[in-house]
């Protein structure tokens, strides 16, 4: 399906406050969450309002996803040596689902067995994986992480730092904004509602939706839209309690923390008005999304999907041309019972993950949607005796019609963990061969980012890509 692409005059525009949801119950604490309050310093675009619609899915798989069990070599002499490293945390090789790359690389891949609906996906060209990416300053070998001299991302191997560092695309420094919320700041003059938030999330407050002019709008993944309680309802106690809102939303407040304030409630209110109806009336999905399979570890995935398919849904009544969308999967940190509960928790994504693939195909925009996956760092190739530990190169997929799929990009490591091995640190810990800030870049590049933005966005990003070379950072999608 094609993008019709629509040019508009170049124009500033001014940052405004996006809407969290919240309700009376919490009205007061909400001014301490807002993460913005200089509503009037505004955000000076070069962006162009564009006329198609694109939505990103961020999926975070939070805790530290073992993706060298996601993706394994499945060739004789490369799983030899995958099982030489991994000992009792390898997967036996007959359960590994083949699949083929388009670009081959002499080598045999398979999918974890939990895997068979992605492995479907991949199949069919909407999936692809990225190789060994993680967090890097700068181009870095081996030799100069223990020499020193070039620096490493802060808080290397540890789970606030490292889940902070792909989440703002700032691997030097603690971020309070995140790079999602960057670009929704670049585009917020895209959509032609100002009462909904361009990122939503189902995962409440994060920090890769947190922008200097932006946040999230909180979905719940069971009820959508989160209003102000008892707005509707006939009893005389929230009546009172609406009125006494509208009360003080209604005055007018010479100090400017109030006056944002009441204007980004005034704004949810809206906002909950208008989306609420739209979540309440959703599509039939050809492919339904099932909640609460047997042994779920987290039952609310599907549903957290099924919800943004909701929200895709109704975009043209909300006048929505970009969103960016959040999802937080925890509970990846095994350190015991890896094998376990991977091949539990794989389950639930690979079903959540072809479940919305199919709800964009059935919309017809499956093009217009690219669901990603960050995690902190893989884990160690070595077996702590019944799990891995943190490390730091790590694999992960991207999904939706835009993808060049079927295919492994970046360049897979050797998973030799002897001295012999370049990229090898210690403990079966891997140097990343490809930066998140290339991954990301293709990313925010797809979505209309303007290359010359790029270093707004990953102030690093000039040590490993070119932007006037006209080139894809990594190549996974169709630009």
């Amino acid at each position: 399906m094609g993008h019709k692409h629509h040019k508009v005059s170049r124009r500033g525009f001014l940052g405004q406050l996006s809407c969290a949801a919240v309700g009376y119950t919490t009205f007061f604490s909400t001014l301490t969450n807002l993460k913005m309050l200089n509503a009037a310093a505004g955000f000076n675009s070069t962006v162009q309002k564009s006329g198609d619609y694109k939505a990103l899915v961020c999926i975070l798989t939070s805790g530290g996803l073992d993706s060298f069990n996601m993706l394994a070599p499945r060739g004789n002499t490369e799983y030899a040596q995958y099982a030489a490293a991994r000992t009792n945390m390898a997967l036996p090789q007959n359960s590994l689902l083949p699949i083929t790359a388009a670009t081959p690389d002499g080598r045999q891949y398979g999918m974890h067995p939990s895997m068979t609906r992605s492995k479907t996906l991949f199949d069919q060209g909407k999936m692809a994986f990225v190789s060994n990416v993680g967090a890097l300053v700068q181009p870095l070998t081996r030799q100069q992480f223990y020499d020193g001299t070039i620096p490493i991302p802060l808080g290397l191997f540890s789970h606030a730092d490292q889940v902070q560092h792909w989440q703002t695309g700032v691997p030097h420094a603690r971020e309070a904004v995140g790079w999602g919320g960057k670009i929704a700041d670049m585009f917020v003059a895209a959509n032609d509602n100002d009462n909904i938030s361009m990122s939503m999330s189902l995962s409440g407050t994060n920090l890769f939706q947190t922008g200097n002019n932006s946040v999230e709008y909180a979905l719940r993944p069971l009820t959508g839209a989160v209003g102000v309680d008892g707005r509707n309802e006939n009893w005389v106690v929230p009546q009172m309690k609406m009125a006494a809102l509208n009360g003080m939303m209604n005055n007018t407040y010479s100090d400017i923390y109030k006056k944002t304030y009441t204007h980004t409630i005034k704004q949810s209110m809206l906002g909950f008005e208008e989306l609420q109806p739209i979540l309440d009336n959703p599509p039939v999905w050809t492919v339904p999304f099932v909640n609460g399979r047997p042994g779920s570890w987290n039952p609310t995935l599907n549903m957290s999907f099924e919800m943004i398919a909701r929200t895709i849904a109704g975009r043209e009544q909300l006048g929505m041309n970009r969103q960016i969308f959040f999802v937080d999967f925890g509970g990846w940190d095994h350190h015991d019972e890896l094998l376990n509960n991977q091949a539990t928790m794989l389950t639930e994504l690979d079903n959540a993950l072809f479940e919305f693939n199919a709800a964009m195909e059935q919309l017809g925009i499956a093009d217009c949607v690219t669901t990603f996956n960050i995690s902190e760092f893989s884990r160690t190739l070595a077996s702590n005796g019944n799990g891995t530990d943190h490390a730091w190169g790590a694999n992960t997929f991207v999904m939706g019609g835009a993808v060049n799929g079927q295919d492994i990009y970046g360049t897979y490591p050797q998973l030799n963990i002897h001295n012999s091995n370049p990229l090898m640190l210690y403990n079966g810990v891997l140097m990343p061969s490809m930066s998140a800030d290339e991954y990301f870049a293709e990313i925010a590049l797809w979505f209309g980012v303007p290359p010359s933005e790029l270093s707004t966005l990953f102030p690093n990003i000039g040590y490993f890509y070119d932007y006037t070379t006209g080139n894809n950072p990594v190549g996974f999608l169709n630009l």
